[in-house]
């Protein structure tokens, strides 16, 4: 069983502001980071973080740790 991945509201908030100022094509095009050698875009890390995934809890801490949010 995986361990949860703890995050905060606040967190979750600056991601989904972030998010909600990028265009579009930015949104869908640009990848934002690579996890496991596998490519995500905003769009991805955001419907995972709306769906309160695990990924969605690693992808926040790994934005966090970059401190992009």
């Amino acid at each position: 069983m995986e361990k949860k991945i703890s995050i905060s509201d606040e967190d979750i908030s600056r991601f989904k502001k972030i998010f909600a100022n990028l265009p579009e094509k930015i949104r869908n095009e640009d990848i934002i980071f690579v996890l496991n050698k596998k490519p995500y875009t905003w769009n991805a890390v955001f419907l995972e973080v709306d769906q309160d995934t695990n990924l969605g809890r690693i992808m926040l801490k790994k934005l966090k740790d970059l401190k992009i949010i």
